[in-house]
């Protein structure tokens, strides 16, 4: 994305705290332990900070929050407009084998 194309609308990135929390309590909701994860070799911290940078640039933020505030149990299946929803689905179930 390049900021002087004027179709497409620059955004700041979000607070990186607050994305953090964010994709560590989806990862939670979604049956995901991201400590296990990566003391299994499954979730590298290069990819964990993607998974954070991806959320800080995500326009779902207020969705996001209410989905999660509305789940009960964990183990729920990711969203699809989380933009994490692929990686998380496929930790989860990594983790459901093991």
């Amino acid at each position: 994305m390049n900021r002087e194309d004027p179709s497409v609308a620059w955004k700041p990135l979000g607070k990186t705290g607050v994305h953090y929390w964010l994709v560590q309590r989806m990862a939670k909701t979604c049956g995901v332990d991201t400590a296990r994860a990566a003391e299994d070799g499954d979730l590298e911290l290069e990819a964990w900070a993607d998974m954070v940078q991806r959320c800080r640039s995500c326009q779902w933020v207020d969705g996001c929050e209410r989905w999660l505030s509305r789940q009960r149990t964990e183990a729920a299946a990711p969203p699809d407009d989380c933009v994490n929803a692929r990686l998380l689905a496929l930790l989860a179930e990594r983790q459901d084998m093991k």
